[in-house]
């Protein structure tokens, strides 16, 4: 792309981004604003709600190819240009050299210029860690959006019971029943030696021992969706790099492949999860490596 169409693009991005502020009808479908915070609100409280996640769609657009950053800062965003691309697109672009990844744009690329096929802009070339002049192997996808179900809030803990009335009574007078106790060893002392009281049928140490032996402790209930899902791949190198970004990040990921309507899938989880707090550092730790719509999952 020739700084002359770089420049064209990035004045015609920056007046749809204006527009956008007033009325987004007409933009691309991926440089639409989202609901305000009062819609989203309403609709993930509304029995039946969705909400989009992205989905990587290959059968779009796929490519793996060298891609190269020549030095030179360049408007418009995070972006890259391939000679096939027919229309802008939304696009996961990874550097697969070091796993780093960034959602940005794709625009179609002059023919006749020679080098890596991928031109890659300033701010693309920031965060996937290419350095000026540097040629890097990147994979480029297009991306798609996917409505799935909101998951209920979770039920909030019946609060306890208050606890029943504690009972008080009176003791005895200790003095008279001590003289009551006198009375009753002086009348058994002239009747004679009392019959002997039968031996009890287990030892008084083995019956304590029964008595305070504690109850088995019962086990932690477990959570019902312990893993957390960050995406279905349909190619399953794009589900190892994923994975592979988990791992690096110190998390414990796994790849689950499938299948559906003759179609291969692999989806990548994080986890197990050992309770709720652990589980939510979790999320948050992924999310902030860019799985923006990773949620809970039981297997």
């Amino acid at each position: 792309m020739s700084i002359k169409t770089t420049f064209k693009v990035a004045i015609a991005l920056g007046g749809a981004l204006l527009v956008a502020a007033c009325d987004d009808t007409n933009l691309p479908g991926f440089m639409k604003n989202s609901k305000n915070g009062k819609d989203s609100a309403r609709a993930a409280a509304a029995p039946g709600a969705v909400k989009e996640r992205d989905v990587e769609a290959p059968d779009v657009f796929q490519i793996t190819a060298k891609g190269l950053w020549d030095g030179r800062p360049s408007l418009g965003g995070v972006w890259v240009a391939h000679p096939t691309a027919k229309d802008p697109e939304r696009v996961i672009i990874r550097n697969t050299e070091n796993g780093k990844f960034v959602v940005g744009a794709l625009f179609r690329r002059e023919r006749d210029i020679p080098g890596p096929r991928l031109q890659v802009s300033s701010d693309a070339a920031v965060e996937l860690g290419l350095l000026a002049g540097a040629p890097s192997e990147l994979s480029v996808t297009a991306l798609r959006k996917e409505e799935i179900p909101v998951e209920p809030a979770p039920e909030v803990e019946p609060a306890l019971d208050a606890p029943e009335e504690i009972s008080q009574t009176t003791l005895d007078d200790p003095i008279a029943a001590a003289e009551a106790a006198l009375d009753r060893t002086e009348k058994t002392a002239r009747r004679g030696p009392a019959k002997s009281a039968p031996k009890p049928t287990a030892k008084p140490a083995a019956a304590a021992a029964i008595a305070e032996k504690p109850a088995a402790p019962t086990p932690a209930n477990s959570l019902s969706k312990p893993y957390i899902q960050i995406g279905i791949f349909s190619l399953e190198q794009n589900a190892k790099n994923s994975a592979q970004s988990l791992r690096g990040a110190g998390l414990t990921a796994s790849i689950k492949p499938g299948s559906s309507k003759g179609k291969n899938f692999w989806r990548v989880l994080a986890g197990p999860a050992a309770n709720t707090s652990e589980r939510a550092a979790m999320l948050k730790k992924i999310k902030g490596l860019g799985f923006a719509d990773a949620y809970y999952v039981g297997r």
